[in-house]
C-alpha cells in the first residue's frame, strides 16, 4: 500500500463490498478524489447467487468463480488509475463477508456497491440496517448495475 508523502493527509482505510466491477471513478465519487488517492482499499466481492433457488440447488463454484472475477477486476481498474488496493472474495452473506473482512482489515469507511432495488442477488437486500448496527464503521451505499 502507499504511504502518505510528508505534509499529507493521512490516510483512510476503505473497505469496498461489491457485487460488481467498480473503477476508480466510482470510489473517488463516494468518498473524495483526495481521499480516494491517499486510501488504503480493501475490494471484498460476496459470492452471491441470483436466487434463493440458485443459493440451495446450485454448486457454489459458479458464484466463487464470479465474486474471484469481480474483485480481480477491481482491484486492477483501481490500481490501473492510482488507487493502491488489495482485494479478496467473501461469503455469500453480505454481512457475513463484512463482518469477516473487519476481523482483519480495521476500516474507517465502507462503500457498499449494491444491485439496484428489484434487480438484488439473494440475501443482497435487508443486511444494511443490521450492518450499521453491529459494526461502528459508517457504511454508505451506491448503486452499481449489472455488467455483461
Amino acid at each position: 500500500m502507499k504511504t502518505p508523502s510528508p505534509g499529507s493527509q493521512p490516510h483512510v482505510k476503505v473497505l469496498v463490498l461489491t457485487s460488481e466491477p467498480i473503477n476508480a471513478d466510482a470510489l473517488r465519487e463516494a468518498i473524495g478524489s483526495g481521499d480516494a488517492e491517499q486510501a488504503e482499499v480493501m475490494v471484498v466481492s460476496p459470492a452471491t447467487q441470483s436466487s434463493k433457488l440458485r443459493f440451495w440447488l446450485s454448486d457454489a463454484d459458479d458464484a466463487i468463480r464470479r465474486a474471484e472475477d469481480v474483485q480481480e477486476e477491481t482491484v486492477e481498474r483501481l490500481d490501473e488509475e492510482g488507487i493502491d488496493a488489495a482485494g479478496d472474495t467473501g461469503e455469500s452473506d453480505p454481512l457475513l463477508a463484512l463482518e469477516d473482512t473487519l476481523t482483519t482489515f480495521e476500516a474507517d469507511r465502507v462503500i457498499v456497491f449494491r444491485h439496484p432495488e428489484g434487480d438484488r442477488d439473494h440475501l443482497e437486500d435487508d443486511w444494511l440496517g443490521a450492518a450499521r448496527e453491529r459494526i461502528g464503521v459508517p457504511i454508505e451505499e451506491r448503486v452499481v448495475t449489472r455488467s455483461g
